[in-house]
């Protein structure tokens, strides 16, 4: 559903904001009031290319902005997936926007972030139907036929084309796998001997080996400074001959211990320096330690050096760019061996993963396609009776399936044929109907499937009478289980509307248009004016 759309300096509309309601909504006004400019809002979106004259006098700019629903279906369209990396953390909506500069130049955003003017676009025209240029477009691709009758046929075949899809890419994946382990025999030696190389260069590798040996080799070379250090300190605080801190510490608590029983007070000082000299002694104590442990083994430096050396080697020859990495390709490594020591052939376990997956993928086409010749002609029936109902004729309408080579939409491809008139040979809908009748048949075929947003800016070209009231009931249909937008001038349409918008030129320097959302009362205003004012409406007898 597109629930918010808003424009700024477009042509003649300075600012405006529309919240659209689920069902169905009416945009009116007079003739050259700016109802259209809305359509072309619409049509930046869906890619129709920009043009500096688009640009109202409000500024050097022109934007727009839609606020839609997000599917999950479109979420996780693979088409799609370079958008849905832009995609905010727990956002739930889509939010598409194209900006027009002054030298004709756009910019196309999702979410406020910079874009792809093809993949806004082709998100765009997933969610929003329109009329005109862009449904000719659409109902000439044998792929949106395709979604138009399976969303006829249930919730049950939408589950089966997600069933398919992902039976295809787990297909794609098998077949990969079993291309890279048997494209040749050299290619298996090879891989099996970088196999045994890789467990074997990491063998005694641990978690922590890479930075423990790098702290020790940090420790071995400066092992002259830290002996030097630890030296002095310890005999500073100890030596072996004559009085250290510790010694003088000690020689302090002497004087003071004999005063304690004359002045109490002195007892927290002696207490003190007891405990002072304690720890000084321990301290080097612990330097001695120290100092002992300095005393590395010969050639300890060289070894550490070594395996650092043969750590950095790994990670290159394996193309790891990190040690965690290289430790997870060695393990894996060691599972794949120890798999081929126990008989395990990798190439016939692909051979056999690469079968399932085409029986797998081959049951649920066949489900599929089933299904789909299944709905063909009710779908079919149901279409042809919307046309003739909104003045199309006989409504004469097929669908045809043909098979194809399977893919992530099965192995059907659709088409759907009309004939307008009598004696006429059937055609394919998007040669066969133009301007308001194309409008007429995308309303008839939504009427039936339901879907997306439909939005209609000609859909009252040439008709009036009973065959608006036809249009205007399919329009209420078809705004029961979808969005619909409809631009119109026939109030039998306008009446129908869950909410109802009014564009209106405003004069002034410059004169711009302002588009507001009606009151009852406003709407009743609205249809008096479109049925031609109180002067029109007093000549009626």
């Amino acid at each position: 559903m597109l629930r918010r759309l808003r424009i700024e300096n477009l042509v003649l509309i300075r600012a405006a904001e529309l919240e659209l309601a689920p069902g169905l909504n009416a945009i009116t006004g007079e003739t050259g009031a700016g109802k259209t400019i809305l359509a072309q809002a619409i049509g930046l979106l869906l890619g129709a290319k920009g043009d500096a004259s688009f640009l109202g006098p409000a500024g050097e700019e022109a934007y727009v902005e839609a606020e839609l629903d997000l599917p999950t279906a479109l979420a996780d369209d693979d088409a799609l997936a370079a958008l849905a990396e832009l995609r905010p953390e727990d956002e739930d909506g889509l939010v598409l926007a194209r900006r027009v500069f002054g030298d004709g130049r756009t910019r196309a955003y999702a979410w406020g972030r910079a874009a792809a003017r093809e993949d806004v676009a082709a998100a765009g025209e997933r969610l929003i139907a329109m009329s005109g240029q862009f449904e000719q477009r659409r109902l000439a691709r044998p792929a949106y036929q395709l979604d138009v009758l399976d969303r006829f046929a249930g919730d049950d075949q939408v589950r089966r084309r997600a069933d398919v899809r992902t039976a295809w890419r787990e297909l794609q994946q098998a077949r990969r796998r079993h291309e890279e382990l048997s494209a040749n025999a050299a290619h298996a030696e090879a891989r099996l001997a970088e196999l045994h190389a890789l467990a074997e260069d990491t063998r005694g590798l641990e978690p922590d080996t890479e930075d423990a040996l790098r702290d020790e080799r940090e420790r071995l070379r400066h092992l002259t400074e830290l002996a030097e250090g630890a030296a002095a300190a310890a005999s500073a605080l100890a030596p072996d001959d004559g009085d250290g801190a510790a010694g003088l510490v000690a020689l302090a608590e002497r004087a003071v211990a004999p005063l304690e029983r004359l002045a109490p007070e002195l007892q927290r000082a002696g207490d003190e320096l007891r405990d002072a000299e304690l720890r000084l002694r321990e301290t080097a104590s612990e330097l001695h330690s120290f100092l002992a442990s300095l005393e590395a083994e010969p050639g300890r430096l060289e070894h550490v050096e070594s395996e650092l050396d043969r750590i950095a080697e790994a990670k290159r020859r394996f193309r790891c760019a990190h040690y965690p990495e290289l430790l997870a390709r060695a393990a894996a490594a060691r599972t794949e061996l120890d798999a081929l020591e126990d008989g395990h052939d990798p190439v016939a376990a692909a051979a056999e993963a690469l079968a399932a997956a085409e029986q797998k993928l081959a049951v649920l086409v066949a489900e599929l396609s089933e299904a789909r010749r299944a709905a063909a002609a009710p779908f079919a029936d149901a279409v042809a009776a919307e046309l003739h109902d909104i003045g199309m004729g006989e409504g004469e309408f097929r669908v045809e399936l043909r098979e194809r080579d399977a893919g992530p939409a099965g192995m059907d491809e659709v088409a759907f044929l009309i004939r307008p008139n009598a004696g006429l040979p059937f055609a394919p809908v998007a040669e066969t109907a133009s301007g308001g009748e194309l409008s007429r048949v995308a309303l008839a075929i939504a009427a039936v499937a339901g879907g997306e947003t439909m939005v209609f800016d000609e859909i009252d070209a040439g008709i009036g009478g009973e065959t608006a009231n036809a249009v205007g009931r399919a329009l209420r249909r078809l705004a029961e289980r979808a969005q619909v937008v409809t631009i119109t001038h026939l109030p039998q349409i306008a009446s129908l509307a869950d909410r109802h918008f009014r564009v209106e030129k405003l004069p002034g320097d410059p004169t711009h248009a302002r588009i507001d959302l009606l009151r009852e009362d406003e709407r009743r205003a609205e249809f008096e004016r479109m049925l031609g004012g109180q002067a029109f409406l007093a000549t009626v007898r």
